[in-house]
């Protein structure tokens, strides 16, 4: 583990950019940015243009380790180049930001109001190349759509199962078990995942740390439990749905926790907008979500 890039993340004011739409997710991402699904006509050339949309984003001038902690690639992302260097090199090496990799396969089918992780036979080959090219962590995402103990229980076991493969290749997972946010028992959900994560968290061993990546709760400060745990290195928030207004004013009543925005981090920007246009929103955008994330 590099240490540096540790501290980074443990300390460093900021946000964490999610910069990893998948397959199933880039045709919206390119939509909100401005490119119609009849703009691409094969797969290869949708995901051209969403690795043409990050590097634009990672080479805007506000996209720096000052108010960027880190950055959450796809796959692919990390296998590709930005500004002539591999994404992870040019990350850390040129903007000072901390690069963490999503290696999920995506969702399994919903079952006691759950998605689990799909299985994933190949991780540790996966493992293996990201830490060979320099990326510090993981992100795997689950989904609860419901109070539903079995299901959240299940939930978290496979998340943490993931995670002891990741800190076993040198890796900082993120544990990732998203609570729907239009869910009528959402309240609920959340203080039963609360119970699970602290239960699973006392079984890290020692000088080992795990980052948990987080619905915004109902509750303000629920998780500070988590934030303050020996075994947890940062406590990040998705933005999930709301707004990137309504996702900076929950961000904010929650001390310790910092953003790690996707969809609100891209809202506004445009492939039509100048560079200077472009630019100067991203600027502001990171500005927001940084000011959100230290207020927290």
């Amino acid at each position: 583990m590099n240490e540096t890039q540790a501290n980074q993340v443990r300390t460093g004011k900021g946000f964490i950019a999610a910069l990893d739409q998948s397959g199933g997710s880039t045709p919206k991402a390119l939509r909100l940015y401005g490119i119609e699904e009849d703009a691409y006509s094969s797969e290869a050339e949708m995901f051209d243009l969403i690795h043409a949309m990050r590097a634009r984003i990672v080479d805007a001038p506000a996209f720096s380790g000052e108010k960027v902690v880190g950055a959450i690639l796809f796959e692919m992302t990390m296998d590709r180049e930005m500004g002539g260097k591999p994404s992870p090199a040019a990350l850390w090496d040129d903007n000072g930001v901390v690069p963490f990799l999503k290696i999920d396969k995506g969702l399994a089918d919903e079952a006691d109001g759950a998605q689990m992780l799909k299985p994933m036979p190949d991780l540790d080959a996966l493992l293996t190349r990201a830490a060979a090219k320099g990326i510090f962590g993981t992100k795997e995402r689950s989904v609860i759509h419901a109070a539903n103990p079995v299901g959240i229980a299940a939930v978290v076991a496979q998340q943490f199962e993931v995670a002891r493969q990741v800190l076993a290749h040198g890796l900082i997972p993120i544990i990732e078990p998203e609570v729907t946010i239009s869910i009528a028992d959402k309240a609920a959900a959340e203080d039963i995942l609360l119970a699970e994560i602290a239960k699973h968290l006392d079984t890290v061993p020692a000088g080992q740390e795990v980052m948990l990546k987080l619905t915004l709760p109902e509750k303000a400060n629920l998780y500070q439990p988590l934030v303050d745990h020996p075994a947890v290195m940062r406590v990040v928030a998705l933005s999930g749905g709301y707004s990137r207004e309504e996702a900076n004013t929950r961000l904010s009543q929650n001390t310790g926790v910092i953003a790690s925005f996707s969809r609100a981090l891209t809202e506004g920007l445009s492939a039509q907008q100048s560079d200077e246009a472009f630019n100067s929103t991203i600027a502001a955008t990171i500005d927001s979500i940084y000011v959100a994330s230290v207020a927290g």
